[in-house]
This record gives C-alpha cells, structure tokens and sequence, in this order.
C-alpha cells in the first residue's frame, strides 16, 4: 500500500512508478528527505566515534579483551531481543515524534556515558538502553522514507543513505582514532550525544507532522499482539518471506569483516604491509563495493531491470569470496571484496518490493522484525566465523562461507524468479480481453 501524497508536493517522483528512473538531484531536492538524510549521517558519525571510545574506555577501566569485547557484543543483543517488540511503536504513534522522542532520550543517556565517575555496570546499562531505542527509531525512518518519497525517488534515496551509511562508517572508523587521542574517551562520548541532539533539531524543523498510521478509533493493540500480527505478515506470503531471507543472506558475506584481523596476519607474513594496514584494508573493501554498487545499481538499472538482476546480484555478492580457498595475494583478496560489496546492491531492489508490499500502517512492525533478524544473523555469522577460523585459518572459512551463500543466494533466485513468473501470469488472466 502506497501512502497518499501531501498536497502541494511535487509530482517529478512519479516517474518510478512508469517504469523511468529518478535523479539523484530531484531527490535531493525533497525538503523532507535531505532532513532525514542529514540526520542519518550526523548522528551515524556520532555512532561511530562513540564506538570508538567505547572500546577505548572499557579497555582501559578493566584491561580485560573479555570486557571490551563483552560491550561491543552488547550492541547486537537489544536489536535481537527489543526490536521486534518496540519498532511497533512506530505504527502506534506518529513516526516524527518516535524518532524526536528517541533522540532526545539517547542524548540524555549517552550524555551521563560521557561522565567520568559512571560506573562499569552503569555504563553497560546505558549502552544497552541507547542500542534498544535505536529500534523503533529505526523502523520510524524506514516507515517514514516512502512515505516522503514516491516510485524510483524511493530507490534513490534508499541508495544516498546506504552510501552514507558506508562512506560515514570508513570515515568516523579512521577518523575516530585520532579525535580520541586529541579529545579523549569521555569528549567523545559528549560530541556523541551532542550529534543526537543535533539530529532531533534537524527532524523538528525539515520534517512535517504526520498523524499516527493507527486509528484512533477503538482500543489499541498490545504490542505483543502487534508483534505477533507483524510477524505473521512477513512470513505469511512466499513473495515477503522470499524478500527478508535476501535481506538476510548478508549474514554470509558479512562474515569475512569478522575474522578479517587474522586474516590480515596471515597476508602480512609475505606482503610489505603491516598487519593494522591490511586490517583497515580489508574492512574498507566490501563497504567501498558497496557504494559504487549502490551507486551503479541505482542510476544506471531500470526499477523493471533491477528486480530481474536481483538474483544474479545476490550470487556475485557471495561468489567472489570462493576465491579465498586458493590462499591469494592481498590485492586479489581486496577486488573479491570490492566485487562481493558490489553484489550486495540487490538490497536495494529487495528493499523497494518489501515496501510496496507491505500496508504502510504496518510497515514499521515489518521492517523491525526484518532488521532485528538481520542483526541476529550478521551476529551469528561473525561469531561463528571466528570460532572456525580459530580452528580452520580465515581463508578456508571465508571460502566455505561464498560456497554457502552462493548456494542459498542460487535457491532465493529461483524462488523469486518463479515467483515473478507466478504475478505475471495472473496479471495476463486479470487482463480484460
């Protein structure tokens, strides 16, 4: 279900829906979108910089690689278990207020992280809270977006954020060092609340308000049975069920990201590089394919062309990591990287048919249950990874993990293309004669 257009707003967005792509300037030029673009990007700097000085402060109250790798876990866990749960509120209450609220509750918390005499218990209490309200934030973003943006405006857009989200993660990653060792652990955390601060004042004032999706006739469901009802909505059809298992097919070729510091140990042995450089090197390929396949897949791919790439997309984002098995040299490790982040721009048309597909007063439950499964699979796949490459050496288990997902990418594609066969045939039938 499509949300119905505001009065008065541009109509250049339609050119999606007739089979024509948009522009990155006509998106760009939507007031609504560059707020919402904006405050991504800034509070996400934020994010990353936090990380950063997370690790940094943990490490250096407890000394223990346990407990620094304890916390950072602890940013997985409240998306798994909270977000299904709370990304309904999204669909209870008005998406603009769910995130204003969520922001400015981050900010008071992440403000008292940044106070030196915190305690370490508190403190994991508060990374905890902070991670668990960026699910309903999170859904509120994605429920809002096509609500902002119509046809093939939506695909750009969804592009410009993933590039964003990648070019901003490789910039606050190694930019987020050298702030800490200027600033320090506790300023940092500060600059981070600030950035979500930051964020509420730019959705206050670029994004309009919107009524809530629900109704506000009759009582409201519990959240619970909201849940239940959302979950019975995305894997109730083979079309959505087909969807989510492509979004989370990243599980696998997330994987190598994980073990990538001793696989960096392993090529540094017979390269002139030291081992940090070829860590940041391969932690930087697939983000890097990532955007030139964004940017690609979006500006030069037809909307009819891009679901029919799909499945091809979805096999080239896991095949090139086959390549591993043969124990290559550094610079051919990185183009299978760079080729396998490439790949992953079939989440874009993935995430398009998602959201035609799902009634907009439910999109917000739908997408948390999508994200909260996405995070528990990258989590599960990079532990995993690390505990075979423990036993096995990183090349063989990135192998083994391309060969995994080419396989599950090879059944998804049939899947989907037998579908679409499937919608077309019932379309012909529909058709008057």
């Amino acid at each position: 279900m499509r949300a119905r257009r505001p009065p008065g707003r541009h109509r250049r967005g339609e050119a999606g829906t007739e089979g024509q792509r948009a522009t990155y300037r006509e998106v760009i030029a939507i007031r609504e979108f560059r707020a919402l673009w904006y405050a991504q990007g800034f509070s996400l700097l934020g994010d990353q910089l936090a990380q950063v000085a997370l690790a940094v402060l943990v490490y250096h109250r407890t000394q223990s690689a346990l407990a620094t790798a304890a916390v950072y876990a602890l940013t997985y866990l409240p998306s798994i278990v909270g977000g299904p749960l709370l990304a309904g509120l999204a669909d209870r209450f008005a998406r603009r207020g769910v995130m204003l609220a969520c922001d400015l509750i981050r900010f008071a918390l992440v403000a008292a992280m940044a106070l030196p005499f915190m305690p370490f218990w508190a403190l994991c209490a508060l990374v905890f809270l902070v991670v668990l309200l960026s699910a309903p934030f999170s859904a509120a973003r994605a429920a809002l977006l096509p609500e902002v943006l119509d046809g093939d405006t939506y695909v750009i857009g969804s592009a410009l954020q993933n590039m964003t989200n990648q070019a901003v993660q490789m910039l606050g990653f190694a930019a987020g060092g050298a702030l800490i060792a200027t600033m320090g652990p506790y300023r940092a955390l500060a600059l981070d609340a600030a950035t979500f601060l930051g964020s509420a004042l730019i959705l206050a004032s670029g994004v309009r308000r919107r009524p809530a999706p629900c109704a506000d006739d009759g009582p409201k469901p519990s959240m619970w049975t909201m849940t239940r009802a959302g979950a019975r909505l995305v894997f109730g059809t083979r079309d959505l069920r087909t969807l989510v298992l492509f979004a989370w097919l990243c599980g696998f070729y997330v994987l190598p990201e994980g073990i990538a510091a001793p696989y960096a140990t392993r090529l540094a042995v017979d390269g002139p590089l030291p081992t940090p450089v070829i860590t940041g090197l391969l932690m930087a390929a697939m983000p890097t394919g990532t955007v030139i396949g964004a940017f690609l897949f979006s500006r030069f791919v037809t909307p009819a062309r891009r679901l029919r790439l799909m499945g091809w997309l979805a096999l080239l984002s896991c095949a090139p990591l086959i390549v591993t098995a043969l124990r290559p040299p550094l610079v051919v490790v990185l183009a299978a990287w760079v080729l396998s982040g490439i790949g992953g721009a079939y989440q874009l048309a993935a995430n398009a048919a998602f959201v035609q597909a799902v009634p907009a007063e439910r999109r917000a439950q739908a997408f948390g249950i999508v994200h909260s499964g996405l995070m528990a699979v990258q989590g599960a796949g990079i532990l995993v990874g690390g505990y075979a490459a423990e036993r096995l050496g990183p090349e063989p288990v990135v192998a083994l993990s391309g060969v995994a997902g080419v396989i599950c990418a090879a059944v998804l594609a049939l899947l989907w293309t037998e579908s679409r066969g499937d919608r077309a045939a019932r379309l012909s039938a529909e058709a008057p004669a």
